[in-house]
Parts: C-alpha cells; structure tokens; sequence
C-alpha cells in the first residue's frame, strides 16, 4: 500500500505576554487549539516549529514577542477506502456528525474487517474526514450494538470531543434486556481489562483499568430485566463485562453471557426469539456532550431498534400484557 498523502499546514504566530514562563508546547496548545498537543509536541521535535527562525524543544521556554512559524504535514488517511455505506444521521453541521449506528456495522477497520465498516461509509459521505484520526471516529460501538455514535468533523471538535471524554464528562446511557432479577439498581465499580487466558475477550482483572457503570431498573419480565445503563468511563465490552460480573449477562451475549435462557413454561414464540437472538440486547439509546464550538450542551436520542423492541413485546405478552416497572 502506497504512503497516505499529506496537507500542510501553515501558521505564523506570535507569543502573547500572558504565555511568557511556558514551555513552547503548552503555549503552542494555546495559540493552536484545533490541534493536540501530543501532534504538536511531534511537530516540535521534527523540526517543523521554528520560533524567531530557530529549531527549538519542547521544554523550552517562551517568554512573550516571540515570532513562531509552523510548516508542518498533516497525513491524510487514504489507506481506508471510501464506500458508499448507507448511514442513519440524527445531526449534522459543520463540526459534528451524530448517527444512530446499527447492529451488525463494524465501527473501524481492523483484523477480520478489513473494509465496509463505519470508517469507510464516513469517508465517502465526508471525504475531508481523511485529515481528521480515525476519520474523526472518537468513541466506539461494538459491532453488534445499536445506537448513538457521535464523529468530530473538525480537529478542533476532535480535540474538544476527546478532552470531553477524557473528562468522563460525555453522557452516555443505554439500555439493556439482562437475563435474571435484579431487585434494585446499583453502580459497578470494576477493573476492566483483557482476560488472562482467552485473549479476544475482556474481563474483571485486577490490574485492568478503571471501569465504572450506572443501572436502574426500568421493567422486570420473566426471569429477564431490562436496564437503563449510564457509563462513567468507556472501557471495551465494559457493560457487557460488568453485567456478567453481576452474574446478569446480556440476552445474546455469547461471549460473556452463554446459552439463552428462556423462562420455564413461556410461549413457543418467546423461546424460540431468545434462541434466535442474532446479538447482544444492547442499545445506546442517549448520547449528550457540550458542542465544541457553541459551547452548548447537545443531547440525541436514537429509537430502540427494532429487534429489541420486538423482543420486548413478547416478554411483555407473556408478562400478561404489561410489565411490572420499576
């Protein structure tokens, strides 16, 4: 595969008196906002920010007057192809792209899926998204869950975005059918990290990374409740991990959730929906988070998808026509 083509970039600058005693990368983060310090700190050390002329460090120290250009690269991203993917947009302006994602969609290329996932459909529908990491992909959702995704149009939204993230300060909730009862809602506070013997999954560890899930209880069915979750943090599978920790694991979760487990006596047609259930029964349902360049705080909503909501009209049938709800 050919190297990905690149844009310049261009800037003149001058240090304000209100920078004089930072270092050149923590000023350059304040001159250049659109940009991450960690590119930037990249562009000091190869040589492509000079101040008053001359290659500097990044712990240098900048003290007020000081010209600096930047004559940087910024590569482009065409190693992912673009294809005409058909997407379900629930926002758009010039910085944002907010979409309801469906089941079954791979978020970005990687081993196994090596093309027709979101990161393709977005650069056919945004070609400029090729300037942006990840073309602008800053969160993630499994492959076989449903629901709200947000993209950064912009490397000044990226940066906002991610900071946001950084900052758990991104609202992020879901719901979830788990199999069995739970008798009130809680908070999981959990290492999430990669499992110690089977490597493709993830797992309660003890060295893993900070994890933490909100749950309520919405209704309850037979031998089955459906959870409003909220995530604090964002680690991979980390609901469905935290689920199964509670011994509650997701319908149609066969990897951390085995064999579906219908009710005793339930009607044909419910058995035979949850052993058919082609995925795990979670949806992101809500996603909100301040815009990076108004400054107001944005929530989306994406509808239940139909393969949940036709499941939960069975439990409901078989509940007697309505759910206990909690």
């Amino acid at each position: 595969m050919s190297a990905s083509p690149a844009t310049t970039v261009h800037r003149s600058l001058v240090v304000d008196a209100a920078l004089a005693g930072s270092r050149l990368d923590q000023a350059l983060a304040v001159l250049l906002p659109e940009f991450s310090r960690s590119r930037l700190q990249h562009w000091i050390e190869a040589g492509q920010v000079l101040v008053d002329e001359q290659v500097s460090r990044c712990r240098d120290k900048v003290w007020g007057g000081e010209a600096i250009r930047v004559d940087a690269e910024l590569a482009l991203d065409h190693g992912c192809l673009a294809q005409n993917i058909a997407l379900h947009p629930l926002f758009e302006d010039e910085h944002l792209l907010v979409l309801d994602k469906p089941a079954g969609l791979v978020v970005h290329p990687a081993a196994g899926n090596p093309d027709g996932t979101l990161q393709n459909a977005l650069l056919h529908h945004a070609p400029a998204l090729a300037a942006i990491p990840r073309a602008g992909i800053v969160h993630r959702l499994d492959k076989d869950t449903s629901g709200v995704l947000v993209v950064a149009k912009t490397l000044r939204a990226h940066k906002s975005l991610v900071e946001q993230l950084q900052a758990r300060s991104v609202h992020r909730q879901y719901r979830a059918l788990v199999i069995g009862h739970l008798v009130a809602g809680g908070r999981v506070d959990a290492p999430v990290g990669r499992h110690p013997t089977h490597r493709t999954k993830m797992a309660v560890v003890a060295n893993g990374r900070a994890s933490v899930t909100h749950y309520r209880i919405l209704e309850v069915y037979p031998g089955h409740t459906l959870l409003a979750v909220q995530l604090e943090t964002g680690r991979t599978h980390q609901i469905r991990v935290h689920m199964a920790h509670l011994h509650h694991p997701l319908v149609g979760d066969r990897v951390y959730g085995g064999r579906p487990r219908p009710p005793r006596g339930c009607q044909v047609e419910l058995t035979t929906a949850l052993q058919q259930f082609p995925r795990q029964a979670l949806h992101a349902i809500g996603l909100g988070l301040i815009h990076p360049e108004s400054g107001v705080e944005m929530h989306w909503e994406a509808p239940m998808p139909a393969d949940i909501n036709a499941l939960l009209g069975l439990f409901r049938r078989e509940a007697g026509g309505g759910a206990d709800s909690a």
